[in-house]
């Protein structure tokens, strides 16, 4: 019994829809019908997918400048530029793939693959996200601002400028240090020109010999010297206090109360103030001292 086989013809796969390659064919045969059906089933889609692109480009544009532009007046230019980058990425995103769904591209792989990159980006840059996101709760809950005193991150100096990433400091003796925003925020931070007024401190130690209602007389006429640069007010002013008896001397400290930017200036002032009228009182100021006794044997 002879073996007969069916012939099948091979069949190639086109990377064009079959309407459109009839379309094609149509035209070449004379057929001007067939444009319509090209107008109509491409052109005018894809013209409309990017009169739309061009709709949500300006839409984007507009609605990132309303957002920004108050929040970059009166909170933070920096955050108010990431604010509006934000708003315009995210509607072209929508619209980019709302346009894709048009055409039949299914937007729910892209979503996973976007969720994957985003996975291993987040890995590479572990780093560089905590820095970023430390950036932007230093620019929303702003424990500091350009121009302030600030010791955080193993850093004392005046900001410079506040990035999304880096925090710049200008320290006293002139140097620029640019500390990364994870190590601000997760440490303890002090913001030291935050208040208007400072408390100068000068703490000093008296001979056990001296008297103490004429030290307190004295020490009080040393922070009244500076009457000038003295803030005055409730919880103002300044205070003598007696510290402590001391192994080798009495302590006391003088408190003394003055705007922010003299602090520095007020502090040295007060501390050689408070030398000169001990001085010109007789009252000594005991410094460590070490007797050697030598004994002659034989």
């Amino acid at each position: 019994m002879a073996d007969t086989a069916a012939a099948t013809p091979e069949t190639t796969s086109s990377p064009l829809p079959e309407e459109l390659m009839n379309s094609f064919e149509a035209l070449q045969n004379g057929d001007i019908s067939a444009l319509w059906v090209l107008v109509d089933a491409y052109l005018i889609p894809i013209a409309g997918a990017l009169l739309l692109l061009i709709v949500a480009y300006f839409v984007a544009s507009f609605f990132s400048r309303i957002a920004s532009r108050p929040i970059a007046k009166r909170v933070d230019e920096t955050l108010g530029r990431f604010i509006g980058k934000l708003i315009f990425y995210s509607i072209m995103t929508f619209t980019l793939l709302g346009v894709l769904g048009m055409f039949g591209v299914s937007v729910a792989s892209f979503a996973a693959v976007i969720a994957a990159a985003g996975f291993a980006i987040g890995l590479a840059f572990q780093g560089t996200l905590s820095n970023f996101s430390a950036g932007v709760l230093l620019l929303v809950f702003r424990p500091f601002k350009v121009g302030d005193v600030v010791s955080a991150g193993g850093v004392t100096g005046k900001i410079f400028e506040i990035d999304l990433f880096t925090t710049t400091f200008d320290t006293p003796d002139n140097r620029r240090i640019i500390v990364p925003n994870s190590q601000i925020s997760g440490n303890t931070l002090e913001n030291i020109t935050y208040h208007q007024e400072r408390r100068a401190d000068v703490n000093v130690g008296v001979d056990y010999s001296a008297n103490i209602d004429e030290t307190r007389r004295v020490l009080s006429q040393a922070a009244e010297s500076l009457q000038e640069k003295l803030v005055t007010g409730e919880g103002r002013g300044y205070q003598v206090y007696l510290l402590e008896l001391a192994d080798s001397s009495v302590n006391w400290v003088v408190r003394f109360w003055t705007t922010a930017d003299q602090y520095w200036g007020v502090k040295e002032e007060l501390t050689a103030a408070v030398k000169n009228e001990l001085d010109r009182a007789g009252i000594g100021i005991p410094f460590p001292q070490l007797d050697v006794h030598l004994s002659k044997e034989g």
